[in-house]
Protein backbone atom coordinates (compact mmCIF):
# COMPACT_ATOMS: atom_id res chain seq x y z
CA UNK A 1 0.00 0.00 0.00
CA UNK A 2 1.47 3.58 -0.99
CA UNK A 3 1.76 6.27 1.16
CA UNK A 4 3.57 7.25 4.51
CA UNK A 5 2.89 6.69 8.45
CA UNK A 6 3.47 9.41 10.80
CA UNK A 7 1.54 10.45 14.32
CA UNK A 8 1.81 11.52 17.40
CA UNK A 9 0.98 8.65 19.82
CA UNK A 10 -1.66 10.90 21.71
CA UNK A 11 -3.55 10.59 18.27
CA UNK A 12 -4.08 7.05 18.24
CA UNK A 13 -4.88 7.30 22.02
CA UNK A 14 -7.39 9.71 21.78
CA UNK A 15 -9.18 8.30 18.28
CA UNK A 16 -9.37 4.88 20.52
CA UNK A 17 -11.09 6.74 23.00
CA UNK A 18 -13.43 9.08 21.11
CA UNK A 19 -14.94 5.86 19.34
CA UNK A 20 -14.82 3.90 22.31
CA UNK A 21 -16.90 6.61 24.18
CA UNK A 22 -19.64 7.12 21.56
CA UNK A 23 -19.80 3.46 21.12
CA UNK A 24 -21.93 1.91 18.18
CA UNK A 25 -23.72 5.25 18.46
CA UNK A 26 -20.38 6.87 16.85
CA UNK A 27 -20.75 6.03 13.13
CA UNK A 28 -24.07 8.08 13.52
CA UNK A 29 -23.41 10.75 15.10
CA UNK A 30 -20.00 11.24 12.95
CA UNK A 31 -22.31 11.18 9.98
CA UNK A 32 -24.85 13.31 10.48
CA UNK A 33 -21.92 15.99 12.23
CA UNK A 34 -19.80 15.23 9.30
CA UNK A 35 -22.84 15.72 7.03
CA UNK A 36 -22.32 20.14 7.69
CA UNK A 37 -19.09 19.71 5.87
CA UNK A 38 -20.09 17.51 2.74
CA UNK A 39 -19.89 18.44 -1.03
CA UNK A 40 -23.38 18.15 -1.45
CA UNK A 41 -24.23 20.54 1.87
CA UNK A 42 -21.62 22.98 0.84
CA UNK A 43 -23.13 23.37 -3.20
CA UNK A 44 -26.67 23.18 -1.59
CA UNK A 45 -25.80 26.28 0.78
CA UNK A 46 -23.77 28.38 -2.06
CA UNK A 47 -26.50 27.45 -4.68
CA UNK A 48 -28.66 29.50 -2.59
CA UNK A 49 -26.74 32.23 -1.75
CA UNK A 50 -25.90 32.41 -5.55
CA UNK A 51 -28.84 31.72 -7.52
CA UNK A 52 -31.46 33.20 -4.77
CA UNK A 53 -30.11 35.54 -1.95
CA UNK A 54 -27.09 37.46 -3.52
CA UNK A 55 -25.10 36.35 -6.22
CA UNK A 56 -22.02 38.81 -5.78
CA UNK A 57 -21.44 37.38 -1.84
CA UNK A 58 -22.22 33.89 -3.52
CA UNK A 59 -19.47 34.19 -6.25
CA UNK A 60 -17.16 35.79 -3.78
CA UNK A 61 -17.64 32.26 -1.34
CA UNK A 62 -17.58 29.95 -4.64
CA UNK A 63 -13.90 31.49 -5.21
CA UNK A 64 -13.27 30.74 -1.47
CA UNK A 65 -14.05 27.56 -1.73
CA UNK A 66 -12.44 26.38 -5.31
CA UNK A 67 -9.32 27.75 -4.04
CA UNK A 68 -9.64 25.55 -0.71
CA UNK A 69 -11.08 22.67 -2.47
CA UNK A 70 -8.03 22.26 -4.89
CA UNK A 71 -5.12 23.17 -2.60
CA UNK A 72 -6.21 20.68 -0.15
CA UNK A 73 -5.15 17.70 -2.71
CA UNK A 74 -1.97 19.47 -3.68
CA UNK A 75 -0.60 19.46 -0.21
CA UNK A 76 -2.22 15.92 0.27
CA UNK A 77 0.00 14.74 -3.03
CA UNK A 78 2.58 16.02 -1.29
CA UNK A 79 2.44 14.51 2.11
CA UNK A 80 0.67 10.98 1.16
CA UNK A 81 -0.06 10.46 4.63
CA UNK A 82 -2.23 7.04 5.47
CA UNK A 83 -5.90 7.50 7.06
CA UNK A 84 -5.82 6.01 10.87
CA UNK A 85 -7.38 3.25 10.37
CA UNK A 86 -5.14 2.45 7.58
CA UNK A 87 -2.13 1.68 10.06
CA UNK A 88 -3.73 0.98 13.70
CA UNK A 89 -5.66 -2.14 14.32
CA UNK A 90 -7.35 -0.26 17.02
CA UNK A 91 -8.65 2.15 15.09
CA UNK A 92 -12.31 1.31 13.03
CA UNK A 93 -13.53 2.71 9.47
CA UNK A 94 -17.00 3.49 10.75
CA UNK A 95 -17.77 5.76 7.61
CA UNK A 96 -15.82 5.07 4.02
CA UNK A 97 -13.99 8.28 3.08
CA UNK A 98 -15.37 8.62 -0.03
CA UNK A 99 -18.40 7.52 -2.28
CA UNK A 100 -15.94 5.61 -4.19
CA UNK A 101 -17.39 1.31 -4.15
CA UNK A 102 -13.55 0.30 -3.93
CA UNK A 103 -12.34 -1.03 -0.70
CA UNK A 104 -11.65 1.23 2.25
CA UNK A 105 -7.70 0.53 2.41
CA UNK A 106 -7.74 1.57 -1.27
CA UNK A 107 -5.79 4.54 -0.62
CA UNK A 108 -6.08 5.44 -4.14
CA UNK A 109 -9.54 5.57 -4.21
CA UNK A 110 -9.89 6.87 -0.44
CA UNK A 111 -7.73 9.46 -0.73
CA UNK A 112 -4.99 10.72 1.51
CA UNK A 113 -5.58 11.47 5.37
CA UNK A 114 -3.30 14.95 5.48
CA UNK A 115 -4.99 17.72 5.90
CA UNK A 116 -8.55 16.87 5.96
CA UNK A 117 -10.80 18.27 2.83
CA UNK A 118 -14.28 18.63 5.35
CA UNK A 119 -12.15 20.26 8.01
CA UNK A 120 -10.53 22.83 5.11
CA UNK A 121 -13.78 23.43 3.45
CA UNK A 122 -16.10 23.67 6.11
CA UNK A 123 -13.71 26.64 7.96
CA UNK A 124 -13.73 27.94 4.24
CA UNK A 125 -17.08 28.29 3.71
CA UNK A 126 -17.98 29.23 7.37
CA UNK A 127 -15.60 31.04 8.25
CA UNK A 128 -16.05 33.56 5.19
CA UNK A 129 -19.58 33.50 6.69
CA UNK A 130 -19.14 36.90 8.99
CA UNK A 131 -16.96 38.83 6.75
CA UNK A 132 -19.73 39.24 4.40
CA UNK A 133 -22.83 38.96 6.66
CA UNK A 134 -22.66 40.67 9.78
CA UNK A 135 -25.36 39.00 12.19
CA UNK A 136 -23.99 37.57 15.06
CA UNK A 137 -25.19 33.69 13.81
CA UNK A 138 -22.10 33.49 11.27
CA UNK A 139 -19.39 34.23 13.81
CA UNK A 140 -20.79 31.47 16.00
CA UNK A 141 -21.30 29.45 12.65
CA UNK A 142 -17.63 29.62 11.90
CA UNK A 143 -16.54 28.22 15.03
CA UNK A 144 -18.53 25.92 15.92
CA UNK A 145 -19.94 24.17 12.31
CA UNK A 146 -16.11 23.73 11.55
CA UNK A 147 -15.23 21.99 15.18
CA UNK A 148 -18.36 19.37 14.89
CA UNK A 149 -17.21 18.57 11.45
CA UNK A 150 -13.29 18.11 12.09
CA UNK A 151 -14.77 15.84 14.70
CA UNK A 152 -16.75 13.99 13.43
CA UNK A 153 -13.69 13.30 10.95
CA UNK A 154 -11.89 11.88 14.10
CA UNK A 155 -14.72 9.68 15.56
CA UNK A 156 -15.20 7.93 12.06
CA UNK A 157 -11.55 6.99 12.36
CA UNK A 158 -11.13 8.33 8.61
CA UNK A 159 -8.45 11.26 10.18
CA UNK A 160 -5.72 11.92 12.75
CA UNK A 161 -6.04 15.14 15.16
CA UNK A 162 -3.72 16.28 13.25
CA UNK A 163 -5.39 16.87 9.51
CA UNK A 164 -8.36 18.13 11.56
CA UNK A 165 -6.10 20.73 13.32
CA UNK A 166 -4.04 21.44 10.03
CA UNK A 167 -7.44 21.36 7.81
CA UNK A 168 -9.37 24.17 9.82
CA UNK A 169 -5.77 26.42 9.67
CA UNK A 170 -5.94 25.61 6.46
CA UNK A 171 -9.24 26.43 5.55
CA UNK A 172 -9.51 30.36 7.78
CA UNK A 173 -5.99 30.91 5.84
CA UNK A 174 -7.68 30.46 2.47
CA UNK A 175 -11.13 32.25 3.35
CA UNK A 176 -9.24 35.45 5.05
CA UNK A 177 -6.59 35.55 2.32
CA UNK A 178 -9.17 35.63 -0.78
CA UNK A 179 -10.93 37.82 1.14
CA UNK A 180 -8.21 40.12 1.28
CA UNK A 181 -6.37 39.96 -2.17
CA UNK A 182 -10.40 40.12 -3.77
CA UNK A 183 -10.54 43.73 -2.80
CA UNK A 184 -6.93 44.39 -4.01
CA UNK A 185 -7.77 43.39 -7.67
CA UNK A 186 -9.48 45.89 -9.95
CA UNK A 187 -9.69 43.19 -12.18
CA UNK A 188 -11.10 40.26 -10.80
CA UNK A 189 -10.13 38.15 -13.70
CA UNK A 190 -6.23 38.88 -12.92
CA UNK A 191 -7.07 37.54 -9.34
CA UNK A 192 -8.61 34.64 -11.18
CA UNK A 193 -5.83 33.48 -13.83
CA UNK A 194 -3.19 34.25 -10.92
CA UNK A 195 -5.44 31.88 -8.42
CA UNK A 196 -5.33 29.18 -10.81
CA UNK A 197 -2.44 29.39 -12.96
CA UNK A 198 -0.92 28.64 -8.85
CA UNK A 199 -3.47 25.54 -8.76
CA UNK A 200 -2.40 23.77 -11.87
CA UNK A 201 1.51 22.66 -10.25
CA UNK A 202 -0.52 20.12 -8.95
CA UNK A 203 -0.50 18.48 -12.59
CA UNK A 204 3.23 17.53 -12.56
CA UNK A 205 2.62 15.55 -9.48
CA UNK A 206 -0.67 15.07 -7.98
CA UNK A 207 -1.87 11.49 -8.80
CA UNK A 208 -5.76 11.71 -7.26
CA UNK A 209 -9.30 12.35 -8.72
CA UNK A 210 -10.24 14.59 -6.34
CA UNK A 211 -7.80 17.17 -7.81
CA UNK A 212 -8.32 17.45 -11.40
CA UNK A 213 -11.98 16.86 -10.42
CA UNK A 214 -11.71 20.27 -8.87
CA UNK A 215 -9.61 22.07 -11.11
CA UNK A 216 -12.10 21.72 -13.49
CA UNK A 217 -14.50 22.95 -10.99
CA UNK A 218 -12.44 25.96 -10.16
CA UNK A 219 -11.67 26.47 -14.13
CA UNK A 220 -15.35 26.61 -14.89
CA UNK A 221 -16.57 28.92 -11.98
CA UNK A 222 -13.42 31.22 -13.58
CA UNK A 223 -15.03 31.28 -17.31
CA UNK A 224 -18.70 31.31 -16.12
CA UNK A 225 -17.95 34.45 -13.61
CA UNK A 226 -17.37 37.25 -16.33
CA UNK A 227 -19.93 35.28 -19.35
CA UNK A 228 -22.67 35.67 -16.37
CA UNK A 229 -22.20 39.61 -15.54
CA UNK A 230 -22.01 39.92 -19.11
CA UNK A 231 -24.58 37.99 -20.59
CA UNK A 232 -26.91 37.00 -18.37
CA UNK A 233 -26.78 39.53 -15.27
CA UNK A 234 -30.40 37.48 -13.61
CA UNK A 235 -31.97 39.05 -10.71
CA UNK A 236 -31.67 37.24 -7.05
CA UNK A 237 -35.12 36.71 -5.57
CA UNK A 238 -36.31 36.21 -1.96
CA UNK A 239 -39.47 34.17 -3.37
CA UNK A 240 -39.57 31.14 -1.70
CA UNK A 241 -41.49 29.50 -4.28
CA UNK A 242 -38.56 30.50 -6.89
CA UNK A 243 -35.92 29.59 -4.36
CA UNK A 244 -36.89 26.13 -4.47
CA UNK A 245 -37.19 25.91 -7.99
CA UNK A 246 -33.85 27.37 -8.86
CA UNK A 247 -32.24 25.07 -5.96
CA UNK A 248 -34.17 22.21 -7.09
CA UNK A 249 -33.51 22.82 -11.02
CA UNK A 250 -29.62 23.48 -10.33
CA UNK A 251 -29.72 20.17 -8.41
CA UNK A 252 -31.17 18.14 -11.43
CA UNK A 253 -29.56 19.49 -14.44
CA UNK A 254 -26.25 18.71 -11.87
CA UNK A 255 -27.67 15.16 -11.95
CA UNK A 256 -28.27 14.82 -15.64
CA UNK A 257 -25.08 16.59 -16.97
CA UNK A 258 -23.28 14.15 -14.58
CA UNK A 259 -24.74 11.09 -16.15
CA UNK A 260 -24.69 13.28 -19.86
CA UNK A 261 -21.18 13.91 -19.89
CA UNK A 262 -20.01 10.27 -18.72
CA UNK A 263 -21.58 8.78 -21.32
CA UNK A 264 -19.32 8.74 -24.24
CA UNK A 265 -16.56 6.83 -22.30
CA UNK A 266 -16.29 3.45 -20.67
CA UNK A 267 -16.43 2.91 -17.08
CA UNK A 268 -12.88 1.64 -17.09
CA UNK A 269 -11.45 4.55 -18.90
CA UNK A 270 -13.03 7.05 -16.36
CA UNK A 271 -11.18 4.96 -13.56
CA UNK A 272 -8.26 3.96 -15.29
CA UNK A 273 -5.84 7.13 -13.69
CA UNK A 274 -4.33 7.81 -16.76
CA UNK A 275 -3.31 11.31 -18.00
CA UNK A 276 -6.13 11.80 -20.78
CA UNK A 277 -8.96 10.42 -18.06
CA UNK A 278 -7.63 13.20 -15.47
CA UNK A 279 -8.15 15.49 -18.41
CA UNK A 280 -11.57 14.33 -19.86
CA UNK A 281 -12.71 14.52 -15.66
CA UNK A 282 -11.68 17.94 -15.55
CA UNK A 283 -13.08 19.20 -18.61
CA UNK A 284 -16.27 17.40 -17.55
CA UNK A 285 -16.24 19.35 -14.71
CA UNK A 286 -15.39 22.36 -16.55
CA UNK A 287 -18.48 22.34 -18.57
CA UNK A 288 -20.99 21.24 -15.71
CA UNK A 289 -20.04 24.16 -13.11
CA UNK A 290 -19.82 26.80 -16.60
CA UNK A 291 -23.55 25.44 -17.48
CA UNK A 292 -24.31 25.80 -13.64
CA UNK A 293 -23.28 28.86 -13.06
CA UNK A 294 -23.25 31.04 -16.30
CA UNK A 295 -25.84 29.36 -18.14
CA UNK A 296 -28.66 28.49 -16.21
CA UNK A 297 -29.62 31.35 -14.80
CA UNK A 298 -30.82 32.03 -18.31
CA UNK A 299 -33.92 30.05 -17.55
CA UNK A 300 -34.69 32.27 -14.46
CA UNK A 301 -36.73 35.34 -15.46
CA UNK A 302 -38.32 33.33 -18.85
CA UNK A 303 -39.88 30.37 -16.17
CA UNK A 304 -40.67 32.98 -13.43
CA UNK A 305 -42.34 35.34 -15.48
CA UNK A 306 -44.88 32.09 -16.84
CA UNK A 307 -45.37 31.02 -13.47
CA UNK A 308 -46.34 34.64 -12.15
CA UNK A 309 -48.50 35.60 -15.92
CA UNK A 310 -50.20 31.73 -14.70
CA UNK A 311 -51.10 32.51 -11.22
CA UNK A 312 -52.50 35.89 -11.85
CA UNK A 313 -54.59 34.21 -14.68
CA UNK A 314 -56.11 31.85 -12.47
Amino acid sequence: MDGNTFYFDFEEALIMWLQRIFGDAGVYIGTIFTYVGETVFLIALLGFIYWCYDKRKGKDIGVAIVVAVVWNPLVKNLVLRRRPYMVHDGVKCLKAPTTSEADVNDIAAQGYSFPSGHSTNSACVYGYMPLIFKHKIFKIMAVALPFIVGLSRVILGVHYPTDVFVGWAMGYIICFGVFFFQKRFKKQWIFHLTLFLISLVGIFYCKTEDYYTCIGVMAGLFLAIPFEEKFVNFSNTRKPLFCVLRVAGGFALFGLLSVLLKLPFSKEFLDSGTSLAFLVRSVRYLILVFVLIGVYPMAFAPVEKLLTKKKENA
